[in-house]
């Protein structure tokens, strides 16, 4: 099976780690999607500005939309034992107009409300979504685009088995592009 059978589940299933929950995005998840692509400290490496909440309800139906026609998607990461929405984490097919192109590989992406920053959450829901990908795809190659000034995240995608393949380009500034 391939990443583009598009015969997976229709909904993201719920993986359990030893602190968080991941699980299918709900319409109950938009206010806090919104809140944490709204916040500044998260997306000045991710897109450069805060999303409006026409483009978060866009991407919680692109989500759906993901786990519907690929089989694969995003997770809403839950922290277990508080029961709050903290972050987002999954692959997604992009279809990035980036130079040079990332070779039609899924993406892994994440992100996490500041507040838990630091805490380990990140490689933990990273690697818990590799660990089911590879479960139902095999072991498949994925990327992911990195700021280059988001130390964080490339630490997250170094533990996570992610290792530089080089820069792009894309929407006229410089990225890293890691694989695995």
């Amino acid at each position: 099976m391939d990443f583009q059978s598009g015969s997976g589940p229709l909904q993201a299933p719920t993986l359990q780690t030893k602190r968080l929950t991941l699980r299918a995005h709900t319409l109950d998840d938009f206010a806090d999607s919104l809140a944490l692509w709204s916040n500044v400290h998260v997306t000045r490496f991710i897109g450069g500005r805060p999303a409006s909440a026409t483009e978060v309800w866009a991407r919680l139906m692109t989500y759906a939309g993901h786990w519907t026609l690929m089989g694969f998607g995003y997770w809403a990461v839950i922290e277990t034992q508080s029961g709050r929405f903290i972050g987002e984490v999954g692959l997604a097919y992009n279809r990035r107009d980036i130079d040079p192109p990332l070779d039609q590989c899924p993406e892994s992406g994440w992100a996490f409300t500041p507040k838990v920053h630091g805490l380990g959450y990140a490689s933990e829901a990273v690697r818990a979504a590799l660990a089911w990908t590879d479960q139902h795809f095999g072991r498949t190659d994925s990327v992911c685009m990195i700021d280059p000034a988001n130390e964080p995240s490339i630490w997250v995608a170094k533990r996570c088995g992610y290792r530089l393949r080089g820069e792009a380009q894309y929407r006229g500034s410089k990225t890293l592009i890691f694989e695995r």
